[in-house]
């Protein structure tokens, strides 16, 4: 059988133009989070279940480590690849900016999630979804101090994320006692470790604030445990695992500050859906959060952040 050109050309063109399409729909995700840390997990769900939702293809990428440099190369290469649009935590601004500013100077679409609030107007992204952190830690280091807090350490896993050093400054500006930030890395070990170090120093201290519930809030409880005195202390975090909701029902923690990570996946997924199919997209940023999870609300959500979804 015998194609002439003119048809040729033509099925050319409509397959480029279907494999077009199909790119088109795609959208890149770059966060900080790495593979060991439950939060971003309920990221990831958020992320795929808009995916499915959605219709379109998602690729997310996060460095092993947290290494803005990596981060920085995993966003060009998501640039390189052309998607309909690009999601991306923004730990560090001065690091990341310039390889945000190339997506959007290449007509790609940006929204931050969870960190970069700040910055995300200025780098270019349309809106963020996540919450103040600043705001959150005041609020997190009033209610401690309402609960008789007067010595504090606000134990900070990744020292340099900028939105994480934004919540040991509210949480010390909200509690307005005594208080200093205890660095770990993020191995749960480790900050058992360090915090179990500071306490014994320093046994006058009385309140924790830990910046993840499963890197850092659950190893702090055991740490407070293993002093004998965690009655006497008061340990709250940031984000939720079950460990440490089943010890806010048991009355051993005070309580938890949720973000929703899910909907900060999910809804950034979904916007650049809707943006790349209808050119919709919302006017502003979305508050994700803050809720604070306390006692009486914490058996609502154990179930669910076993699922992975809070």
């Amino acid at each position: 059988m015998k194609v002439c050109n003119s048809t040729l050309k033509a099925v050319v063109a409509a397959v480029a133009l279907v494999g077009a399409a199909a790119q088109a729909q795609t959208i890149a995700v770059v966060t900080h989070g790495q593979a060991n840390d439950a939060f971003w997990s309920v990221v990831k769900n958020g992320v795929e279940a808009a995916a499915k939702d959605s219709g379109v293809k998602v690729n997310y990428r996060a460095p092993e480590t947290f290494d803005m440099v990596a981060m920085s190369r995993l966003i060009d290469a998501a640039v390189n690849q052309k998607p309909a649009g690009l999601v991306v935590s923004v730990p560090d601004a001065t690091a990341l900016g310039a390889a945000i500013e190339r997506a959007v100077k290449a007509g790609v679409p940006v929204i931050t999630i969870n960190s970069g609030q700040e910055a995300s107007k200025k780098l270019g992204a349309l809106l963020h979804v996540g919450q103040s952190e600043y705001d959150a830690g005041k609020s997190a280091g009033e209610k401690l101090k309402g609960m008789g807090g007067k010595n504090g350490i606000c134990v900070n896993q990744e020292v340099g994320n900028v939105s994480l050093d934004l919540r040991c400054k509210g949480f010390a500006d909200g509690f307005g006692g005594k208080s200093k930030v205890v660095p770990t890395g993020n191995e749960p070990a480790e900050v058992r470790a360090k915090v179990k170090a500071a306490l014994d120093s320093d046994t006058s201290v009385d309140t924790i604030m830990a910046l993840g519930a499963a890197t850092a809030g659950e190893p702090a409880l055991a740490a407070a445990k293993a002093t004998g005195r965690l009655a006497s202390i008061r340990v709250a975090t940031f984000d939720m695992s079950p460990g440490f909701l089943k010890a806010l029902v048991a009355k051993e923690a005070a309580f938890a500050i949720d973000q929703q990570q899910f909907l900060q996946g999910y809804l950034s997924v979904n916007f650049l859906a809707l943006h790349a199919k209808f050119g919709l997209m919302p006017g502003g940023n979305v508050p994700s959060g803050p809720n604070l999870i306390t006692a009486d609300k914490a058996a609502q959500v154990i179930d669910l952040s076993a699922k992975g979804i809070r």
